[in-house]
């Protein structure tokens, strides 16, 4: 940002930027940082207040693990906040037409220490977020298992060349291939 700008302008530069990256148009874009900066005066949206805001949408469930990943996903920078740019591009990718573009962010947010690949406890966090957030006994009704042993069974189908390890690749054809796991997997985001 030049000199003078706060983090509440939204400069040419990251106009540009967020023209060449999202589907929004310039007059959208700026419709969208307005609601932004009237929400977040400083610019800057904190995980305490993106987990109250996003918790809204699953009220009476204990959503608050699964928006902490959501949160971290969103979080590109790993500075605590989610900024405008991050904002909009998450909110791009999420409301994707293309299921693989949708599958790719939630790869991400699977892949929790970010090392380019799922790992069984990671998978358990998520299925242990999801179940959290939805109950247990609704989702169990629905596919008979623990978080653990649901996770397991997804992570044994994924993993294609047994190495205990979940690629993007891996993931994405795993998801596409069987809508059971999809669904289960794009519970909280607009991926359903």
């Amino acid at each position: 940002m030049g000199a003078g700008r706060s983090k509440r302008d939204l400069s040419e530069e990251e106009i540009e930027f967020l023209l060449k990256h999202t589907k929004y148009n310039q007059a959208a874009i700026k419709e969208w940082h307005k609601g932004f900066i009237k929400d977040c005066p400083d610019g800057r949206l904190a995980r305490k207040k993106f987990i109250e805001v996003y918790s809204m949408f699953c009220p009476g469930s204990n959503a608050e693990a699964f928006c902490s990943h959501v949160f971290r996903t969103f979080d590109t920078n790993r500075d605590g906040h989610i900024n405008f740019r991050e904002f909009l591009l998450a909110l791009d990718m999420t409301s994707s037409a293309v299921p693989e573009e949708k599958l790719k962010w939630a790869f991400q947010m699977y892949d929790v220490d970010g090392n380019g690949y799922i790992e069984i406890h990671e998978m358990t966090a998520i299925v242990d977020a999801i179940y959290s957030m939805l109950g247990k006994g609704e989702i169990q009704a629905s596919y008979g298992d623990t978080p653990k042993e649901r996770a397991q069974k997804i992570f044994t189908k994924m993993d294609v060349n047994v190495d205990g390890k979940v690629t993007q690749d891996e993931f994405i054809g795993g998801c596409m291939e069987d809508s059971e796991i999809r669904q289960l997997l794009s519970h909280g985001l607009s991926s359903k």
